[in-house]
Parts: structure tokens; sequence; C-alpha cells
């Protein structure tokens, strides 16, 4: 039996400052008290170092939520042997990071946010950078659907025979 105790998961988007901190945050709520790593990362380093977009710190929090983590670029070199799910949150970054596993020994690891959605139909996360604040609030609005399902799924591994 696999124990959750040791699930690593690592949210990705372009630049680390709204989808993917926004849903380290939101997994981190919905797993308080569960041994399990959640982080984020992005695959450019426009922003190392930054707290997430202002816009986004103020509806999730709104929400509940407090995005605190700084924003940093995937290191292929570590966070491949580290986390147990890749997680993207769109095409774009799933490309990005597929580009970085050349011998392929990872792919299993790397999935679409949207695929762990239950009740939202969604291709991918869109990015709320450039629009208003309907788009962060439907950014959450997946956020929270796919992470309860991708915690489910967790969950459900972990229990497993």
């Amino acid at each position: 039996m696999k124990s959750h105790a040791n699930t690593k998961v690592l949210f990705v988007c372009l630049g680390n400052i709204c989808r993917s901190p926004a849903a380290e945050g939101i997994m981190k709520k919905k797993a308080e008290g569960l041994p399990i790593e959640i982080d984020s990362a992005g695959t450019a380093g426009y922003h190392i170092g930054e707290l997430p977009d202002s816009r986004m710190r103020s509806h999730a929090s709104k929400r509940g939520y407090h995005l605190t983590s700084r924003a940093r670029q995937f290191d292929a070199a570590v966070d491949f042997e580290k986390f147990d799910y890749i997680v993207v949150m769109d095409e774009n970054n799933k490309r990005s990071i597929e580009y970085l596993d050349r011998r392929k020994h990872y792919h299993q690891k790397i999935s679409l946010m949207t695929e762990y959605c239950q009740t939202m139909q969604a291709d991918e996360v869109p990015d709320p950078y450039y629009g208003g604040p309907d788009g962060f609030e439907h950014v959450l609005d997946i956020l929270e659907d796919a992470c309860s399902g991708l915690l489910k799924k967790i969950m459900n591994e972990s229990s497993a025979p």
C-alpha cells in the first residue's frame, strides 16, 4: 500500500505568479493535516523571488486562501525526481516540461490540471494575467474543482492495496 505521506505535488504555470501559486494555496488548504508536500514553479524565470500577483492574492484571500510562496523556475535536475505529480496549467506548460524530459523518464508524472476536474468542463486553466477580475475568479473556480479531484485521486491511491 502506497502511503500519501510520501506524495509530493508540484503545480506549474508560465511565470509562477498566478495559476500555480493559487493551485498550491488551494491544495494546501484542502490537504491541511495530511502529510502531502505541495509546491509550485514556473516554466519561465520572469518573476523569480516575487510573491504571487496581487490580484490573484486578493481574489484567493476572499475565498480563504493565503498565497505566500515566492516564484521559482522549474528545475529539471531536481523537480522531476522529487515530485510524484507535476501538474501543469495548459498545453504550452506541458510542452515546456515535456521538452525538459527528453528521455521521457518522467512523462507519467506530468498531467494537465483540468484532468482532475470533477464538475467543471475546461481544457486548460487560462492565464488571467492580462484580463479582469472575472478571469481570476474563473481560474479559482477551476482550481478548486481540480484540486478536489486530485486530492481524491491521491487519497484513493494511498488506500489501494
